[in-house]
């Protein structure tokens, strides 16, 4: 993010074309007309979540085009999958749910409180901040929308500059649907960014980086904002023993192709046993050649790097690994210098701990393979590094999956697959730790961005009034019978 902050920048225009407003104003227009309507209806929610879906769909070849523009080249199934489909599933999954989320919650009044009833009461919270990533621009600005809609919540998105064809429709579209009062999407450099997760949002979510999010979870505090954080590391795959080193190649491939790896939860790094890698090595090359063949990466069958800097980035991995002699085994056709920003994938085999890429987050399609010689070697490894935001476990014996469960901590994990724990609309998802804080998706979503207001409410004879001033000697006899254990 960029290091000055202007609070009167002229963010963005409203779908009023003649008014330019600052952040500010559109914060204090969604606040306003949010007090003019607290507790919106469940129809005007499901209307609201209607009007998202048809614009999304009506306008998905606009966002395929536009994200291939960003990228230079964003293969159109993964768009259709990862950023049209996710969003459209989240809606699907909160309209089917959402009156059961509004009802309250009923909860248990203590036998001394005499008669009454104790419940919790869902409500929105206001002004909802979204500040979402390049990678998945659709999918990470508009699931967390879904949730703050089903709430009923207002709400201001920040996308990324990386991707500012797609940032630019997803302002068109939204403001097409939704006055600025309802929805708005705030366009604009790193500096913009930085102004608006000062602004005092009632809830603040933010999907990105370690490093950025410390300084959100700052920028949040000077408001006491609560913040959900998203954010990353380095998620680990476990191929324990008694693991099919064919079938968890397959999967782990596919975790580092799908968007050539530019995801926040693909794998990492695999720990694999040391009698099993040559086998998984060799199991991982052909499961990304069935993927992404030659005449694939040439085209628009595999995706680029997002730009330049991170191309960048990703090729000084690979060339400090090669400078201190580590292997590297190629996974797929090289690519040539008319592949732009496509990098081919590799993997880097048993790296020393002083490696770049050993200490940050790879989002990239370079896998790290690790062996081990014991499965608690594997387990110690994990647990000693800062907890990932996804765990991925290959294993047969339930016995086993259930141990190590237990004694490894993760954000999210898949059993024998990768990333599928995150298509679970009804599983929440967020870190732990440095991999971020709370969750979204279904009904955790709902619950981020509402206030689980409890309620008291005194019904029937009012025997508690018994146990109120003047105190007396059979108090103290009551007393002691409650208190004790």
């Amino acid at each position: 993010m960029g290091t000055t902050v202007d609070s009167k920048i002229a963010a963005t225009e409203t779908n009023a074309p003649s008014t330019s407003l600052t952040m500010t104003e559109i914060l204090d227009a969604q606040s306003k007309a949010f007090l003019a309507n607290s507790y919106p209806s469940a129809a005007e929610r499901l209307r609201n979540l209607d009007k998202l879906a048809q614009a999304l769909i009506a306008k998905k070849d606009q966002f395929v085009k536009s994200l291939n523009d960003d990228f230079g080249c964003r293969n159109r199934q993964e768009t259709l999958l990862t950023d049209i489909f996710m969003v459209t599933a989240a809606i699907k999954h909160a309209k089917r749910e959402l009156k059961g989320w509004m009802k309250p919650r009923k909860r248990d009044v203590p036998i001394v409180l005499g008669t009454g009833r104790a419940y919790v009461l869902p409500q929105p919270v206001g002004v909802v901040g979204i500040v979402s990533p390049w990678n998945f621009p659709l999918n990470l600005s508009l699931c967390p929308l879904t949730a703050a809609l089903a709430a009923g919540n207002r709400a201001m998105i920040k996308p990324s500059e990386f991707t500012p064809a797609t940032s630019e429709l997803l302002k068109q579209m939204i403001a097409e649907i939704f006055a600025t009062d309802h929805v708005a999407v705030i366009t604009g450099d790193a500096s913009i960014g930085k102004s608006f997760v000062h602004l005092p949002f009632d809830h603040l979510l933010f999907t990105g980086s370690t490093e950025v999010g410390k300084y959100v979870m700052k920028a949040a505090a000077d408001n006491l904002t609560p913040v959900t954080l998203e954010l990353g590391g380095k998620s680990p795959a476990i191929v324990a023993p008694d693991a099919d080193v064919n079938e968890a190649a397959i999967d782990i491939a596919f975790g580092k192709v799908l968007n050539a790896g530019q995801i926040c939860i693909a794998p990492d790094y695999a720990l694999v046993p040391r009698a099993k890698m040559t086998p998984f090595l060799n199991a991982l090359k052909k499961a990304v050649d069935g993927y992404i063949p030659a005449e694939s990466i040439a085209k628009d069958g595999y995706t680029s790097v997002v730009n330049e800097r991170h191309h960048k980035r990703l090729s000084a991995y690979i060339d400090e690994a090669r400078q201190k002699n580590v292997q590297i085994i190629p996974l797929a056709a090289e690519i040539t210098a008319e592949g732009g920003n496509k990098l081919s994938p590799v993997a880097i085999v048993d790296p020393p701990e002083d490696l770049a890429i050993m200490k940050e987050e790879i989002f990239g399609p370079i896998l790290l393979v690790k062996p081990y010689d014991e499965l608690d070697e594997a387990i110690k490894y994990i647990n000693a590094r800062p907890r990932p935001l996804a765990l991925y476990l290959f294993a047969k014996s339930k016995s086993l999956i259930e141990s190590i469960l237990k004694r490894t901590i993760s954000g999210g994990v898949s059993v024998n697959d990768v990333i599928m724990h995150n298509v679970v609309e009804d599983l929440p998802f967020g870190g732990v730790g440095a991999s971020g804080i709370g969750h979204y998706h279904g009904r955790e979503g709902f619950d981020t961005f509402s206030k689980l207001r409890p309620v008291f409410e005194r019904t029937g004879p009012r025997t508690d009034r018994f146990l109120r001033h003047p105190f007396k000697q059979l108090h103290e006899f009551l007393l002691g019978i409650l208190i004790n254990y």
